[in-house]
């Protein structure tokens, strides 16, 4: 485990790098940057504004800034990212996110990798040129990621990639995906999973889009056929990817956690400013509701510093990212629920034009039905908090 020197920097420390950013931004913010998303979508050009800052954000070390410095980054700790990334978000400038290439992969790379695999795959995520997605969930292997049924035979220095994969972000714009395959049909469920990073555009790969409520199609299921990936790009070791998977699903239901709560106080105060000008803030319970919500995002803040610690162990988040992931999750279900009952009748109009973006509303009501599923579904999260965080015995099956 890691010391607790390793997590922490000084308060000085932390107060010089916040102002760093608040002067970079000062400096470097382009004009025409107000609304900036900080997760681009990497297959719609950005806006020469857009555009700028990544630069410059890139150029000053402000991408991945928790990367090692022979990589590009900062060589931050988990408090010091959590500061900057609260420093440039409270500016209005936030620091660009290089998707799951930077959330997911590089996590992994930096705790798994072989040095070979870092020094091919971190520049092109770092420079943008390549864009990830991640293959774990099949139709019959969601909560119970063990049972994966996409196989990865050996052949010579290769593996022969068969099967499917489902409900996987950003398949149709990914060039590579971070694989989970089984190698060894003969051994334990548990020991014959391989995770290979395996590049989509390729024959025997088809990316199908699939269409969610809100219209929109995020989502994909992604099928294999004979396609293949290098056995040099399997991460951790033939065999050792059930302990690489589960790394990576920590990191992401607990890697934001300690600026989640951000956005979700700026989602908070835009529904509040509306449910004013629209008189909806006079219904007292529509104001509880709004008490209740704001307790809620501060609860999430507080989880969210207290995870800093898990984040900087040498054995990652671990299963206090399953609290957090309860939390937020269920959290933002029943703001969703707020949000269309603040609308009232508006929510039978996916967009108003009265510059609320109702049409916001929508999507995250839809969305946020599925936040509880994704990223393991909140009854696993819960088993887990059970037995891993409150040591209560497992229960056997009836």
């Amino acid at each position: 485990m890691a010391s607790q020197a390793a997590l922490a920097a000084s308060s000085d420390q932390i107060e010089d790098l916040r102002a760093e950013a608040i002067a970079f931004v000062a400096a470097q913010r382009p004009e025409g940057l107000a609304g900036f998303d900080a997760h681009p979508r990497h297959d719609v050009p950005p806006s020469p504004a857009e555009q700028a800052w990544t630069d410059a954000l890139r150029a000053g070390r402000w991408l991945c800034p928790s990367w090692p410095v022979t990589y590009g980054g900062r060589g931050l700790s988990a408090l010091e990212c959590a500061a900057v990334n609260e420093a440039f978000a409270l500016t209005g400038a936030p620091r660009t996110v290089l998707g799951i290439g930077e959330r997911l992969v590089a996590p992994t790379l930096l705790a798994y990798g072989t040095t070979e695999q870092k020094e091919r795959f971190l520049p092109a995520i770092l420079s943008g040129d390549e864009w990830w997605c991640q293959g774990f969930s099949e139709p019959e292997a969601g909560s119970d990621l063990a049972s994966v049924r996409t196989r990865g035979e050996i052949d010579g220095g290769e593996l022969v990639i068969t099967g499917q994969k489902v409900w996987t972000s950003e398949a149709h714009r990914a060039d590579w995906i971070f694989l989970l395959c089984r190698t060894d049909p003969a051994a334990a469920r548990h020991d014959s999973l391989s995770v290979v990073l395996v590049p989509l555009r390729q024959p025997g790969v088809e990316v199908r889009p699939l269409r969610q409520a809100h219209g929109a199609a995020g989502f994909n299921e992604v099928f294999f056929d004979a396609a293949r990936a290098k056995l040099a790009d399997v991460v951790g070791g033939v065999g050792n990817g059930w302990k690489v998977a589960t790394r990576t699903l920590d990191t992401e239901r607990g890697g934001d956690a300690s600026v989640q709560h951000l956005g979700y106080e700026r989602e908070l105060d835009e529904l509040i400013a509306y449910a004013q000008a629209t008189g909806t803030a006079c219904d007292p319970l529509i104001r509880q509701r709004f008490a209740d919500a704001w307790t809620r995002v501060q609860l999430i803040r507080f989880n969210g510093l207290r995870q800093l610690a898990s984040l900087a162990s040498d054995d990652g988040p671990g299963p206090a990212a399953s609290l957090h992931k309860v939390l937020a999750s269920e959290y933002h279900r029943d703001f969703g629920d707020l949000a269309l009952d603040v609308l009232g009748a508006a929510a039978n109009v996916i967009d108003d034009g009265d510059g609320y973006r109702v049409g916001r509303w929508h999507r995250i009501f839809f969305e946020s039905r599925g936040r509880c599923i994704s990223r393991g579904t909140n009854e696993i999260q819960r088993n887990v908090i059970a037995e891993h965080l409150l040591g209560l015995p497992r229960q056997p099956h009836s």
